[in-house]
Formats: C-alpha cells, structure tokens, sequence
C-alpha cells in the first residue's frame, strides 16, 4: 500500500488566479481613484471660480451704483485687451475710480492705487443696455482657471445690470 503525504501549499492554478484577480482590481482602483481625484479637483476649481467671481461682482456693482451717471466711460486698456473692458467714472465723493482687464488680472483703480481683484480673468465687458437710459450700465465677467493636463474651467458669470444711482 502507497502511501500519500499531504503536501501543503499552493498550486500554480492558484497563484495565477489571485495575480490575475489582484491585476483587475488595481487597474480598475486606480482608474478610479483618477477620475475620483479628477471630479474633486474640478469641483474645488468650479466652488473657488464662482466664491471669486461673486466678490468681483459684488465690489464692481457697490462701486458704479456710486457714481455719477455722466462721467462713465468705457473703453480698453490697449488694443490687445477686449472692447469695453475698461470702466472708468467719479464717484459723488469725487474719487476717480476704474476697473480694467490687464491680461487676465481684473484691476481696480481708485486714485493712483491700484488693487488685483482677480488673477483669473478670462473676459470682462461693460455695456450700456439700453441707449436711451445711460444709468444703466450691464456688467459681464467670465474666470477661467487651469485644472489639470492642461485643461481648463472657465465660469461666466451672467451680465448683471446695475442702475447707478447719482
């Protein structure tokens, strides 16, 4: 009579089983890990885009609705900037004020002091909606931020009218 040994271990058929199970599982975790990293990302880029442009608007608005009606003028900086993309106007105060696009920076101008609203500017417009009431000037603001490979989120905040005041 023969006898067997029990051996233990593992046969190949084994092994192989759980490295080709361990492969399908981390290339599925990792592209998922991707995406999830992917989809945080944009969603912080989008939150910080619209908490950034809401601040411009809101100090842009605050300003014009004091100025005077007849000293708003709009133009742009230089030739390389968009059309109407520079405001300038007195406040009742007396304080000449102006809010311009320089490249991708929204600057504020108030005297000979110049502060950087935004560094992510991707287009600003000031316009007059209607010709025949020049106390109504229409605000359009469009930030734009890079993401990752190269890709980038652009947020337009929608053209808000803004009576102004004096």
């Amino acid at each position: 009579m023969v006898r067997h040994r029990r051996t233990s271990g593992y046969s190949l058929m084994e092994v192989m089983m759980v490295v080709a199970i361990l492969g399908i599982i981390s290339s599925v975790g990792a592209s998922l890990m991707l995406q999830t990293n992917r989809f945080f990302i944009f969603t912080r880029t989008r939150l910080d885009l619209q908490r950034e442009a809401r601040s411009t608007m809101y100090v842009m608005t605050r300003e014009l609705r004091q100025a005077q009606s007849n000293s708003i003028i709009m133009d742009r900086l230089s030739a390389s900037q968009p059309f109407y993309s520079r405001i300038t106007f007195t406040k009742i105060g007396g304080a000449a004020m102006t809010f311009q696009q320089n490249g991708n920076q929204l600057e504020q101008i108030v005297g000979t002091k110049k502060m950087i609203l935004s560094r992510n500017l991707r287009y600003l417009a000031f316009t007059f909606p209607r010709s025949d009431d020049l106390t109504i000037v229409s605000v359009s603001v469009t930030l734009e931020e890079a993401i990752y490979q190269g890709q980038k989120k652009a947020l337009h905040m929608a053209s808000e009218k803004v009576q102004v005041m004096n």
